[in-house]
């Protein structure tokens, strides 16, 4: 098989657990915020949420994408190696997360009245549990991306989802609250993280032979590299949680609601850059190594090309039709999404690009300088949060979230062309193209979005969208349907 056969079954097997996965939050998503839970329960349960990722970053550091780094490597230029790297990662993680979680459980209560949210107590008791399952699942499906057996990666994803969505609403169903919804979260990731650390070590660590001897400096190489990714992880997740941490300081947990939901929407469009990011990335650190950096940078700039002719309609397409969706879809109780929605669309794009780019950047030896971009940025983020949340209200967040992650965008695209000398003239034009068919599409939605009374009538809209967009594709040359046709067969 072909590297690039390689890929287009990566993808499709990695974008279709996705969509499991992103189908499931969605209809968690649905289910909750419009049938099961208020917007204060709503916003409470991934306000903690927030808090627990943020405190799940010392007990993860970086030492899971560090040993994918190494996993990758070492399968082709020492295999007996792999035993002792994943021997190495684990203890790690296990001392690590033990100390982290007891000290989460003496100091839970501590925790929430320190944050104003006294009532965050139970979730934060809860979350040692949440911090160690969520942990392990997400440590087995990098590892398995490390190897490049992206079907087991995606297996463990869809687990994931499917399991939060039956638990959840069991559990909420049975009177828990947004407390239930949050143990359903934890039963969900323990059976994803049972199942992938028992493919893990039947499918791989058994497999292979290990090395009489652990390589001398490996494991102080594994934990160096993971320094820059714990930083660029730390700073990432900051950037992401930080702004709903502080909606729910500085305003109410209804604010958190509408722009968790908002945020939620634009990860389950951003589900297919996600899962092609995810696919590309590792053969990035074999072409570098191999020396076919001309093979990379087409890789990279098809990917692009794609991803911007799908995100850019899509980001403008949202920003028209967010006003009928969220009250017809969610309900009217949570049109104050709305605008946040709206602000994030552009996020959208920003988003898809660092999607195709970050993973790739670590696989391609860069993770330093893009710590440093993600360190600078998130800090920005924090600061601007502070300043627009208490005057503008929530679609500050969205704001800051937006003005800083150009930033970010901005220098790992420098960062990618100084790696694979970008054709940056022939992107140029096909963006281009891509802006022009985008504002056709939009000026044909506008025009039938003042019409739409009823459900019915917004899929109508979108769905005239979308029709206009393929036409317009197919027509400029950017698709060949040919080609669409032989990827999905």
């Amino acid at each position: 098989m072909s590297r690039e056969d390689h890929i287009v079954r990566g993808f499709k097997v990695t974008l279709l657990a996705r969509a499991i996965y992103m189908l499931s939050s969605a209809l968690l998503m649905f289910i909750l915020a419009r049938y099961l839970l208020d917007p204060d329960g709503y916003g409470t349960l991934y306000w903690v949420i927030g808090i627990l990722a943020m405190v799940r970053l010392v007990a993860d550091l970086g030492i899971g994408k560090s040993a994918a780094r190494y996993l990758s490597e070492y399968r082709e230029e020492d295999p007996g190696q792999i035993p002792h790297l994943l021997r190495s990662t684990i203890t790690f993680k296990i001392v690590i997360m033990a100390l982290v979680g007891y000290l989460l459980l003496v100091f839970h209560e501590q925790l929430a009245a320190a944050l104003g949210r006294p009532d965050a107590a139970p979730f934060l008791a809860a979350g040692v549990l949440y911090i160690a399952v969520f942990s392990f699942s997400t440590f087995t499906e990098i590892a398995f991306q490390g190897f490049n057996h992206l079907p087991y990666s995606a297996a463990i994803r869809a687990i994931s989802g499917f399991s939060r969505l039956v638990f959840a609403v069991g559990f909420v169903l049975m009177g828990l609250g947004a407390l239930g919804a949050f143990f359903g979260y934890v039963v969900g990731y323990t059976l994803s993280a049972a199942v992938g650390l028992a493919v893990l070590y039947y499918a791989f660590y058994a497999r292979y032979d290990a090395a009489e001897t652990h390589e001398e400096g490996l494991t102080r190489r594994l934990i160096e590299y993971s320094v820059p990714l714990t930083a660029t992880r730390s700073a990432n997740v900051v950037d992401k949680q930080v702004d709903t941490v502080l909606v729910g300081i500085i305003l109410t947990p209804t604010a958190v609601a509408f722009y968790t939901l908002g945020k939620q929407i634009t990860d389950f469009v951003l589900a297919p850059a996600e899962s092609l990011g995810f696919t590309i990335s590792p053969n990035f650190g074999e072409q570098k190594a191999s020396n076919q950096l001309g093979q990379a940078r087409q890789i990279y700039e098809t990917a692009l090309t794609n991803t911007m002719m799908v995100y850019i309609p899509a980001a403008a397409g949202l920003v028209i039709v967010a006003d009928p969706f969220i009250p017809m879809v969610i309900g009217a109780e949570y049109a104050g999404a709305v605008p946040v929605l709206q602000v994030l669309a552009a996020f959208i794009i920003l988003q898809a690009i660092t999607n195709l780019t970050s993973d790739s950047l670590d696989y391609l030896g860069r993770a330093r300088h893009r710590a440093i971009a993600k360190g600078g940025t998130a800090v920005a983020n924090f600061l601007l949060n502070l300043v627009l949340i208490p005057t503008i209200g929530v679609v500050g967040a969205a704001i800051a979230t937006v003005a800083t992650h150009s930033v970010y965008v901005a220098v790992n695209l420098y960062i990618v062309h100084m790696e694979l000398e970008l054709r940056l003239k022939r992107l140029a034009r096909s963006i281009g193209i891509i802006c022009v068919i985008t504002g056709i599409m939009a000026g044909a939605v506008l025009l039938v979005t003042p019409l739409v009374s009823s459900l019915a009538m917004l899929v109508g809209a979108i769905a005239l969208g979308a029709i206009t967009w393929a036409v317009l594709v197919v027509a400029s040359g950017l698709v060949d349907p040919n080609e669409v046709r032989a990827a999905i067969t």
